[in-house]
């Protein structure tokens, strides 16, 4: 069994990131596992067991709560102290792929994104005079994420999508292989279809929650929104009264509401995007905004088995028209090629390719990293 090291940005819930995570810490559970900060508690127990290893960020009281606010200090910060290992292997979107593998061992960086503060979504975070004021800090933070992309061996990219954001980054080439979605858990069931539309993620801005939250409000839809975040108190004061919070909410209730929505609203360009698929795995169309992973995962109104709507515009009046096209074909919308087209997703397919891509690294000369 080879020594292995994980990395991983920062341990504070059961988000995307954690579920790529959580199979490589059941396949070696004795690897050591780095992070910048680790709330305990906050994932699951195969994660938890290990006894993640935090940074100087991580002794901060109550970091957990305002640890965005750090990312100006997180680059000095990622230096863990990795020794004694046959293999790194991080998960990052921000800082773990700058661990430093020992001289000799290789570090495949399974990459969510090249840092999207600082590159493609930098405006969306950083926008107008607080943009203009960042901008040097910016400048610095991609200089230090290419940078510190010249410590992996081997990229593996979660979608083309990022895959051409690591060519255009960092120059370099990966492998792509898609995150795992646990399509024994989420299931269609036998029961009607209510009419509310659905909203599930964490609030950043990024995500763009705000335009599915004034869609509907506007048409008077009645929209149930899962999950928690800094811009909760905003999105709600954009809310009509059809919109309803239910806060964070547990896998099973999740999964409920998967099975009983009319449709799932996924208005981000987003990277891979789980929940959309999660959704189709309960048998449920989306309507998304039609860039980046949404494309690789959802196919879109007039093509052969449609799982969803597909819109051109991050605008309010783009996802009206979307919610709009989908009503209008709901007939054409079959539960079951949702599920069907969910199924290649699955974990079993996520772990044959990743543990299989690993071995191949570790059988094979480092000076043939990739």
């Amino acid at each position: 069994m080879p020594r292995v090291v994980l990395v991983h940005d920062w341990l504070t819930g059961m988000r995307g990131g954690e579920k790529c995570l959580e199979p490589a810490c059941r396949r070696w559970p004795d690897a050591k596992i780095y992070t910048l900060l680790h709330r305990r508690g906050s994932v699951v127990e195969s994660i938890e067991r290990l006894r993640p290893h935090t940074s100087l960020l991580g002794k901060l009281p109550g970091v957990s709560h305002y640890y965005r606010y750090l990312l100006p200090l997180m680059p000095a910060a990622a230096r863990w102290p990795i020794r004694d290992c046959d293999l790194v292997l991080s998960f990052s979107h921000c800082i773990a792929k700058a661990a430093m593998a020992p001289l000799g061992v290789p570090h495949v960086s399974y990459c969510f994104t090249p840092m999207r503060y600082a590159w493609h979504l930098r405006n969306a975070y950083f926008h107008g005079i607080k943009g203009k004021m960042l901008s040097p800090l910016l400048r610095r933070l991609r200089d230090w994420d290419c940078h510190t992309a010249e410590r992996v061996t081997n990229f593996i990219a979660i979608s083309h999508t990022i895959q051409t954001r690591i060519r255009e980054c960092y120059g370099r080439p990966s492998t792509v292989i898609y995150p795992p979605v646990d399509t024994d858990f989420y299931t269609p069931a036998a029961m009607p279809r209510g009419e509310f539309y659905l909203l599930v993620s964490a609030f950043v801005p990024y995500k763009r929650f705000d335009l599915a939250v004034k869609a509907c409000t506007k048409l008077g839809r009645k929209l149930i929104v899962i999950g928690r975040g800094p811009e909760e108190k905003w999105l709600k004061s954009l809310a009509g009264p059809t919109v309803q919070f239910l806060g964070w909410q547990p896998d099973d209730v999740i999964r409920n509401h998967y099975r009983q929505a009319r449709a799932l609203l996924f208005p981000a360009e987003e990277d891979f995007g789980i929940v959309p698929v999660e959704a189709q795995a309960c048998g449920c169309p989306v309507i998304a905004y039609g860039v980046g992973g949404a494309v690789e995962t959802i196919r879109p109104l007039g093509r052969f088995n449609a799982t969803g709507v597909l819109f051109e515009h991050q605008t309010v009046e783009a996802m009206i028209d979307a919610i709009t096209r989908f009503e209008d074909h709901r007939s054409d919308f079959d539960p079951i090629d949702a599920v069907n087209n969910a199924a290649p997703f699955s974990g079993v397919r996520y772990e044959r390719e990743l543990f299989g891509f690993v071995n191949d690294v570790l059988n094979r000369p480092l000076s043939q990293a990739a």
